[in-house]
């Protein structure tokens, strides 16, 4: 009976090798290293980890951002690309779809002709790009959504006690979680691979969720064509929102005191 023990041994060593090397590819268990190959951030406490991805997105050229916020008890989905200079992209609410186009500071608005209300000139603005005067109430409401560092100094918030949380995947790209009380206060999610930017923001109290990639990725970024302009010039025709019907009402941002941040 002894004869057998070593084989059976033997086979339980083998059992237990193949476990771990598979357990190796995710990076836990069995004495993986689960920083091995990472940028380090994961040895960080929480605050630190929450730091570094501030500073990184701070220092950031552009930036893809896509996903769900509520504000002002209404959900709009965005699919944005910003950068410094501004920003487009597409942002849905229940009601309508706008296209937003910034340019320095000039912003364009495309949307759908019943945004524009009943105005003589809703027929002619619908599924243009119209000119949006910065006198214009519009213009403060749309274009915190084209501000890239606007936007990110609203979402990447955390509200609690940080804590440091699993490791996990965000896309294809490895990355850290930082919970705020114990997720109740947002979740953010930090790339652990290359520089340390947030890929993944969790928003407290349900209010959407984002993944932010492409970080530095330029991307184009020029004026309509003239024949998809409508310019006219320091007033718009009024709009639903001026009627008090449909378009995003976000609080006024905070720092730049030139735009709106849909994230509050």
């Amino acid at each position: 009976m002894t004869a057998y023990f070593p084989a059976a041994r033997l086979r339980r060593a083998a059992f237990v090798g193949v476990l771990c090397a598979g357990l190796a590819v995710t990076g836990t268990g069995c004495g993986a290293d689960p920083d091995e190959g990472t940028n380090g951030v994961g040895k960080l406490s929480a605050d630190q980890i929450e730091d570094k991805a501030k500073a990184a997105a701070g220092s950031a050229d552009s930036v893809h951002l896509s996903g769900t916020l509520v504000s002002g008890g209404k959900s709009f989905t965005l699919d944005m690309r910003l950068g410094k200079d501004g920003g487009s992209g597409e942002v849905k609410s229940q009601e309508d779809t706008f296209q937003l186009l910034r340019v320095g500071d000039q912003l364009y608005l495309k949307a759908s002709a019943a945004f524009w209300g009943k105005s003589d000139s809703a027929g002619k603005l619908g599924d243009k790009y119209v000119k949006v005067p910065q006198s214009d109430p519009t213009y403060k409401q749309f274009r915190g959504f084209t501000d890239m560092h606007v936007l990110l100094d609203g979402l990447l918030g955390l509200d609690g006690k940080l804590a440091k949380g699993d490791y996990t995947k965000v896309g294809p790209t490895r990355a850290v979680q930082v919970t705020a009380d114990q997720g109740k206060g947002g979740k953010l999610s930090v790339s652990l691979q290359g520089t340390p930017y947030p890929l993944r923001m969790e928003r407290a109290g349900g209010a959407g969720r984002v993944d932010l990639t492409d970080w530095g990725k330029a991307f184009p970024l020029d004026p309509p064509a003239q024949d998809q302009t409508v310019d006219y010039g320091s007033q718009l025709p009024t709009t639903k929102d001026q009627g008090g019907d449909s378009a995003p009402s976000p609080s006024p941002g905070k720092g730049s005191g030139q735009g709106a941040n849909p994230t509050k």
